[in-house]
């Protein structure tokens, strides 16, 4: 993935109210902006919206369903998703390690 592809997904999942439309795409099995917006404390437009961003970096696919659109996670990209960001989670792990290694280095050789 490109380097602004990452950025869209990072800003995509970073977003409280879309990670928690996921959970319920997930658990509901899909949904429209109308039934989504009945369990956020946010108005059906701005659903629409986020589910326009999420749609936008392939977190969820889009079939019309009647006067609406019905919006389904995309299981594969969330998997890509995930390991890109366990990815980048592990990169940063090892980076505070070598911090850590270098700050009690030079803690034991102030003691010393």
């Amino acid at each position: 993935m490109s380097v602004a592809v990452d950025d869209e997904l990072w800003s995509a999942v970073g977003d409280p109210t879309r990670r928690r439309m996921l959970d319920l795409l997930l658990t509901g099995g899909g949904g429209t902006a109308t039934t989504l917006s009945e369990h956020l404390p946010v108005t059906r437009q701005a659903v629409a919206k986020h589910l326009g961003v999420l749609h936008r970096v392939g977190l969820v696919h889009v079939m019309p369903a009647g006067r609406e659109r019905r919006y389904e996670v995309d299981e594969a990209q969330l998997a890509r998703a995930v390991a890109q960001l366990a990815s980048v989670g592990a990169a940063w792990d090892a980076r505070l390690q070598r911090i850590k290694r270098i700050a009690e280095a030079i803690q034991r050789g102030q003691e010393g």
